[in-house]
């Protein structure tokens, strides 16, 4: 395992969304050779990648830095949509009920130049502290296929396939995937 980083988190601010889809797109276009297709990579930059301003306003989404830059962003929802950025917006997702649904992990992406480092593991302590604290004991998700991986190691388990085809015809396969949250992770939950 990668030594972990002492990386600072905080909420993302409605300004800086242009800054952090070209982050998004800059992950995809580079982590997701081998799994997707370059047509598949193109489709879903251009329909589903990307921050949804949601949970920007809900402050649930958050910027991973190290020193002053931007080299992670993703959160969590308390809202029942599981994917999709606001260029493709979905039904409008209404607020969960902590009792009996799971909260959704969403829209992790990590600069290349940053991958395997561990950072997706901190944002996701992060957001698994953030749901926790608000009385959830589930998270659900819809992994793209390089993200497949880091979720099987935090002991997410496959519910279903799925490939959503995009409005260009184009398909793009996820997984679908859920765990239980048995404890609160050690970890400061980002507050600004």
């Amino acid at each position: 395992m990668p030594e972990r980083l002492a990386l600072g988190f905080r909420r993302a601010g409605l300004g800086e969304i242009p800054e952090l889809n070209a982050l998004i797109h800059r992950s995809a276009d580079a982590l997701s050779a081998g799994f997707y297709t370059p047509e598949e990579i193109d489709a879903a930059n251009r329909y589903v990648f990307g921050v949804d301003t949601t949970l920007v306003r809900d402050g649930t989404y958050y910027v991973g830095e190290v020193d002053g830059v931007a080299v992670a962003c993703g959160g969590w929802s308390r809202r029942g949509a599981l994917y999709g950025g606001d260029q493709r917006r979905m039904v409008e997702a209404p607020v969960l009920d902590p009792a009996t649904e799971a909260a959704r992990i969403r829209a992790f992406f990590v600069h290349p130049d940053w991958a395997r480092r561990g950072i997706g593991t901190q944002l996701l302590d992060v957001c698994t502290a953030a749901a926790w604290d608000e009385g959830y004991r589930a998270l659900e998700l819809m992994a793209t296929l390089p993200g497949v991986p880091l979720y099987r190691m935090h002991g997410f388990v496959e519910v279903e396939a799925v490939s959503d085809v995009m409005p260009n015809g184009v398909a793009v396969r996820f997984v679908r995937m859920r765990r239980q949250i048995t404890s609160r992770p050690g970890v400061s939950v980002v507050t600004d």
